[in-house]
């Protein structure tokens, strides 16, 4: 599993030009579903993001979460996170979990990540998305799960 956390000032998200979802600030989030990944590390994962510290305190250290700072998440699937480029140009793609057992997972990652009490906005799974964003920092942080 895998996940490319940006911190945000905003973002907003289109599907064939129709304004699907927007936050006016906080973390976006695109999550890849390896095969075999499991409901477990979607639970692990979601708690990591939950309370990842990335935005600045009254000290200007990067001490508080997006709860914190009342703050959302867009969570965006992407399965080109598992795009392998290793052996020539064109990416492969068969780490990547199929469509199915991933929107499982990521549906379930996005409720999982609600229960912290963060306000969650979703793209559209398997979609052709226009994904605008603000960034802010830029903060960038990985996860592999």
């Amino acid at each position: 599993m895998k996940a490319v956390v940006q911190r945000v000032k905003e973002t907003s998200l289109r599907v064939d030009g129709k304004l699907i979802s927007q936050i006016p600030f906080g973390l976006i989030v695109y999550f890849g579903v390896k095969r075999g990944d499991t409901f477990e590390n979607a639970d692990y994962l979601a708690g990591k993001i939950a309370k990842l510290r990335v935005f600045e305190d009254e000290n200007g250290k990067m001490n508080k979460s997006v709860l914190d700072v009342q703050g959302e998440i867009m969570s965006v699937s992407q399965f080109t996170l598992y795009g392998d480029v290793s052996h020539g140009n064109r990416p492969s793609f068969i780490e990547a979990e199929v469509p199915d057992i991933a929107e499982k997972i990521y549906d379930y990652f996005c409720e999982k990540l609600e229960t912290y009490g963060v306000s969650v906005k979703r793209g559209i799974f398997g979609a052709d998305m226009k994904i605008s964003q603000l960034s802010d920092g830029p903060v960038t942080i990985i996860y592999d799960i």
